[in-house]
């Protein structure tokens, strides 16, 4: 029985799409669309603006012929496609403070048709209150946190995205990530 081969590398289909593979744009859409599609929305806080920002993502990277630079992986270099179209809305549109209030679409618990109503006010509850508590972390450790959950980078690749010294990312996701934990432990209020 022959051994199954490893899908191909996002580079590859990339160079594949870029000689003409249609498929392999296919494929490398499949593979990004959610985390990235997730990952606007999170940031961003408007379905309407991420969904406009994902779209110009992928036209960018169509109509483009550059491919990630250096050691900077594809998934890397399409979030920070997204990101810096994101920033240049802001920008163009004066926004100030680009990464506030986020929603965290890919964290939302999404009822079973089985529960009951008691069940479907708890993680109602449950739902508002990490909702609450990913709006109460720091701009700059919600991007990382975010960027971590939706783009499923490692920490090297979000600090060349983001442009910050890794040992910073390391420090902005472990606040997160206790500032997380410490709000979600706090006794619900009966």
């Amino acid at each position: 029985m022959p051994a199954p081969m490893d899908p191909p590398s996002d580079e590859s289909l990339l160079a594949r799409y870029r000689n003409g593979d249609g498929a392999a744009f296919e494929a490398l859409y499949a593979r990004h669309r959610q985390g990235l599609y997730r990952f606007l929305v999170s940031l961003s806080n408007k379905a309407e603006l991420a969904e406009e920002i994902f779209q110009d993502t992928w036209l960018s990277l169509i109509r483009s012929a550059s491919q990630p630079q250096g050691r900077a992986k594809f998934r890397t270099w399409l979030f920070q496609i997204a990101r810096n179209r994101l920033i240049d809305h802001w920008r163009k549109h004066g926004v100030h403070n680009p990464l506030h209030d986020s929603y965290d679409e890919q964290l939302h618990v999404q009822p079973d048709d089985t529960d009951s109503p008691e069940q479907q006010l708890s993680l109602s509850r449950d739902q508002a209150r990490l909702d609450a508590a990913l709006q109460a972390l720091p701009e700059d450790q919600r991007e990382v946190f975010l960027l971590r959950l939706h783009g499923d980078l490692d920490l090297p690749q979000i600090a060349a995205l983001t442009g910050v010294p890794l040992e910073t990312v390391k420090s902005r996701l472990r606040y997160a990530q206790q500032k997380l934990h410490r709000l979600l432990a706090e006794e619900v209020p009966a």
